[in-house]
């Protein structure tokens, strides 16, 4: 991520679009602001952004169809945030199930606005530098054992597997979760199945229909509030406070977020 961030307004609404527009340039971002999807696209092939700020309600091609199309890959990794409709709640959890990293309810406080345009990007950018140290880890470590095979390298493959959640590290491998004592706490299959759900997602807000399908267990009755109940357990095995989370918090009418910069 560059230092001046760069972001697209996507919105049909000439007069929003200008005011968060101006807004976001003052305080630091590099912006484009265009009308439609079609404009978007020109405007990414033209240089690329590291977020793009889009309205769901716009005629013709709609805002969650433009997600769709984003995280298809053209564009690359590309940081979503949806501006949705006050009370329109299916809009949100639609929007964050295709793929977008946040919403903001129209009409949107500024203030509001860029605070979570800033966590969204400091999320995305410690994900993708977690990503370039465990790819980068690999080769050197390879290198460093030589031709040496067996359990050297068993144990340095096992190692990229392990990411950090707060004051523990989730082994994805070996499906242990390491207290930071260094000893093992205790994981049921679907504590393990939720947790490496947020792991393999970082900075992805996952409704609770969305957590269900990633980690629901066999056998096991199938209901969204099940899932508060397992997050109310694994909070109290990796959170210092559980009841003020950092490393999973709370979207409220959206779902739970992992982020991988939280320190406790």
């Amino acid at each position: 991520m560059a230092d001046q961030p760069e972001i697209v307004v996507v919105d049909d609404e000439e007069a929003l679009r200008d005011a968060v527009g101006e807004y976001l340039s003052r305080h630091g971002f590099a912006v484009r602001c265009v009308e439609n999807g079609e404009s978007m696209r020109a405007a990414l092939r033209e240089r690329p952004a590291d977020l793009v700020l889009l309205d769901i309600a716009m005629p013709g091609e709609d805002g969650l169809s433009i997600a769709r199309s984003l995280r298809g890959g053209e564009f690359g990794d590309i940081g979503i945030v949806m501006l949705t409709a006050a009370g329109d709640v299916v809009d949100r959890v639609v929007g964050l199930e295709v793929g977008a990293d946040d919403y903001v309810a129209k009409p949107a406080d500024l203030r509001e606005l860029l605070a979570r345009l800033r966590a969204v990007l400091r999320r995305r950018e410690a994900a993708r530098q977690a990503a370039q140290q465990a790819a980068a880890a690999a080769p050197a470590a390879s290198a460093t054992a030589g031709g040496t095979q067996g359990a050297t390298a068993q144990a340095t493959a096992a190692a990229t597997r392990r990411v950090r959640m707060g004051r523990t590290q989730l082994d994805l491998d070996a499906r242990r979760l390491i207290g930071p004592d260094g000893n093992e706490i205790p994981l049921g299959p679907s504590e393990f199945a939720l947790l490496r759900a947020f792991a393999e997602r970082p900075g992805r807000v996952l409704s609770r229909e969305t957590l269900l399908e990633l980690a629901h267990p066999r056998g096991e009755e199938h209901f969204d509030r099940s899932i508060d109940v397992r997050i109310a357990r694994i909070r109290r095995k990796i959170e210092t406070i559980p009841d003020q989370p950092s490393v999973i918090k709370t979207v409220r009418g959206a779902g739970y977020v992992f982020d991988p910069t939280a320190e406790r």
